[in-house]
């Protein structure tokens, strides 16, 4: 397995200090955008959509449990006893603990999927799940929020009885989000994916292989 380059002490802290300056600049973009996303209007949404999930019939509305603040991965549906491998992944590091802080931040959290509870449940058990996930079967809601058969992340506001929906991502801008993948781009291997841009002779393996 190929290595880094080994260079002196000096010549390793020239470069990790041009790093940081491209760092920085990423940091302040990044910053940039977030303002930007704290910026962007929002619209009204429907609400009359009823919910399958473990304690019983839920509206969008009732899923905020009481906070104004919504977010919404929507997890792909692929039939009976199939499940999407990066949707997987992403669920597998939404930890139960970090949605504590966020409610006390008034934010929400749900997991949405077309699939129905039954199998939801079981996948659920399998994997040892317990974050708040619910069946969107026989509604438009996916529909509506422009999944299309892929993945979202969603988040809405509710203002009194009215929803608004204020941002939304998928692809990159879901994958940025998992610990993991964040972490590993800061090691010298980074995720090992075939995809990545890595010096000829580092590991790499197909996304989900």
């Amino acid at each position: 397995m190929e290595k880094p380059q080994v260079v002196s002490a000096e010549e390793w802290q020239q470069a990790r200090e041009e790093l940081l300056v491209a760092e920085k600049e990423v940091t302040r973009a990044q910053d940039a955008l977030a303002a930007r996303r704290r910026r962007l209007p929002m619209v009204r949404f429907e609400n009359s959509y009823t919910f399958d999930t473990p304690a019983g019939p839920q509206s969008l509305h009732e899923l905020f449990e009481g906070l104004n603040q919504l977010v919404v991965y929507q997890f792909m549906d692929l039939g009976p006893d199939r499940y999407c491998p990066g949707c997987t992944w992403f669920t597998d590091h939404v930890p139960a603990a970090a949605l504590v802080p966020l409610a006390d931040l008034g934010v929400s959290w749900a997991t949405v999927s077309n699939m129905p509870l039954a199998q939801i449940q079981a996948y659920k058990a399998e994997k040892g799940w317990t974050l708040p996930f619910v069946s969107s079967h026989g509604t438009s809601f996916a529909d509506d929020c422009g999944v299309d058969g892929g993945f979202m992340l969603s988040v809405f506001l509710r203002d009194g009885e009215e929803i608004h929906r204020t941002y939304n991502t998928t692809s990159r801008g879901v994958d940025r989000l998992v610990f993991t993948n964040h972490l590993l781009d800061h090691t010298p291997y980074g995720r090992q994916e075939d995809w990545e841009d890595s010096p000829a002779g580092w590991p790499q393996h197909p996304t989900y292989g």
